[in-house]
């Protein structure tokens, strides 16, 4: 009886542990359903510019470049910011696996910690930088300047 004690005590210390990598895997999916839905509506003006228009002007060509630009941006922080989700995810399968074989896995679980906080923080650079080129690459009608 003692040992079933032992072991609820240890897998529920556990759990309390791996709580806040949960948490942060909940903020990582929230941050991948923006960047998802920024990469679609991206696609979606390209194929807007690409079906509208038979001649390609200048105007839409450097549109259509800026966008480019942008997606490739989008989908490299996707990319990082699912690896950090991924790493996140071993990180707590590490935390269980070496609490059910009695092996101490805080060498590996602070490695795969940091390289997954790494990656996310790669991925909101990548970000900023998608944002960066959305904010400044518009233009305003010369009627609108003074």
């Amino acid at each position: 009886m003692q040992n079933v004690v032992e072991h609820v005590t240890s897998v529920s210390h556990v759990i309390q542990v791996a709580v806040a990598p949960v948490f942060l895997l909940t903020g990582i999916g929230a941050i991948l359903s923006v960047l998802a839905g920024r990469l679609g509506r991206l696609v979606d003006r390209f194929r807007v510019l690409v079906e509208r228009h038979d001649e390609f002007q200048p105007k839409v060509i450097v549109e259509m470049k800026i966008i480019s630009r942008r997606a490739v941006w989008v989908h490299r922080s996707i990319t990082l910011c699912t690896i950090s989700a991924l790493l996140v995810a071993v990180v707590i399968g590490a935390l269980f696996i070496g609490s059910e074989i009695n092996l101490d896995p805080s060498h590996i679980v602070a490695a795969m910690f940091i390289l997954a906080m790494l990656t996310l923080i790669m991925g909101m650079f990548c970000f900023l930088k998608e944002i960066y080129l959305s904010t400044h690459t518009f233009e305003l009608p010369e009627s609108l300047t003074d």
